[in-house]
């Protein structure tokens, strides 16, 4: 497969999380979009790294991924603190993020 195979693929990837965190109100789901959008940039990463044959973009990826597994930690804490106190997931029912 070409290169551009997968940059199509990252692309259609990138697209539909910018959609999931446009359109839907759910904070599991804004975080998994994100999380997608995240991975789409991974696999460019990985795609233009073998493509011009230097491993650096494969290591700004594993950085990248450690940098999400922290994201998801600390974003699963928070979500499940605000749905202790709100008993809900929708982001339009957190009134206490407002200033």
């Amino acid at each position: 497969m070409s290169p551009q195979h997968y940059l199509v693929l990252a692309g259609i990837l990138f697209a539909i999380g910018t959609a999931g965190v446009l359109i839907r109100r759910n904070v599991l789901i804004v975080l998994m979009s994100i999380e997608l959008m995240l991975n789409a940039v991974n696999l460019m990463l990985v795609t233009f790294s073998n493509a011009l044959r230097s491993p650096d973009g494969q290591v700004l990826v594993f950085f990248s991924m450690i940098v999400a597994a922290a994201e998801v930690a600390v974003g699963l804490a928070l979500v499940v603190a605000l749905f202790r106190l709100n008993a809900t997931t929708n982001l339009d029912d957190f009134q206490l993020l407002k200033w």
